[in-house]
């Protein structure tokens, strides 16, 4: 948005990098966004952002970024890359004095995958993908699986200010994910009619070495076919999206609506209501 929206009462800050994408496209979307005001930081500077002072500017914050890897350098207690790298001290405690304070957050796809150092993370926003073989909740579990421009079916599950206004089902064409859910931690938003079997799915270990559109002798269990949820950490009201990969989902105005929906819902004095209940 090029003009500031100075009488805004939803100002949004989006946080990138780390994850190619269409700029372009993508900030076009959130352009297209009623009465949502955004302004746009990338990864490190956004690190700064989650200290109170600075974050109270904000009603809610927009993750559409992956830090934590080095995909450059293998890991020399693995061998692999990824080298997973640990945040930053102040950078935690911050983010954690928010989810005690109520802020809202919206994860978007691929920032599922950040911060693998930091087991955290994962419990904020209530799964995991793996770039590599790892531990997620305690359990030794493969790389994740990804799918290009899937063709699938997205069902409403129930009613929730989240998907209000959107048709019980709609088609999008988008990435997915074949990985972990918690989802006895979260409040079902949208299902997928895609199997997320492996048989669909190809190793993300594999497309880091080189060699996309592979499986090789990878072998991953069945995972959720949930692809949005909601739940709350601390106090604070949480989203996560799993759609959001390229122009054909931007464009999408399902998709627009749900993001619209997502930014407002989680910025809402009614969501952080509903956060403080446990």
């Amino acid at each position: 948005m090029s003009f500031i929206d100075y009488q805004s009462d939803c100002d949004v800050l989006v946080m990138t990098r780390g994850h190619p994408f269409d700029r372009e496209s993508f900030f076009s979307a959130l352009d297209s966004l009623p009465e949502v005001s955004y302004a746009a930081v990338e990864y490190p500077a956004s690190q700064v952002f989650f200290q109170s002072e600075l974050a109270q500017q904000y009603c809610t914050f927009v993750l559409y970024d992956m830090p934590g890897m080095d995909f450059v350098t293998p890991d020399p207690k693995d061998g692999l890359a990824p080298t997973h790298i640990d945040p930053p001290e102040a950078f935690k405690s911050g983010f954690l004095k928010l989810i005690e304070q109520g802020h809202g957050f919206v994860f978007l796809h691929h920032s599922i995958a950040a911060w693998p150092a930091w087991p955290e993370y994962a419990e904020i926003l209530g799964g995991k993908f793996l770039y590599k073989p790892g531990q997620v909740r305690g359990k030794a579990l493969p790389d994740s699986g990804y799918r290009h421009e899937v063709k699938h079916e997205l069902s409403v599950q129930g009613q929730h200010p989240v998907t209000d206004g959107l048709p019980a089902q709609f088609k999008l064409v988008d990435e997915l994910y074949l990985c972990q859910v918690f989802e006895e931690d979260v409040v079902p938003l949208l299902c997928s009619d895609y199997a997320y079997t492996q048989e669909n799915f190809y190793s993300a270990q594999e497309a880091v070495q080189g060699r996309l559109h592979s499986r090789g002798d990878w072998q991953h269990e069945p995972t959720s076919n949930l692809v949005g949820w909601a739940r709350r950490q601390g106090n604070s009201p949480i989203v996560y999206l799993q759609c959001g990969d390229g122009p054909a989902t931007y464009e999408d105005e399902n998709f627009r609506k749900l993001l619209a929906n997502a930014i407002h819902w989680v910025g809402s004095d009614e969501a952080r209501a509903w956060a403080r209940q446990e």
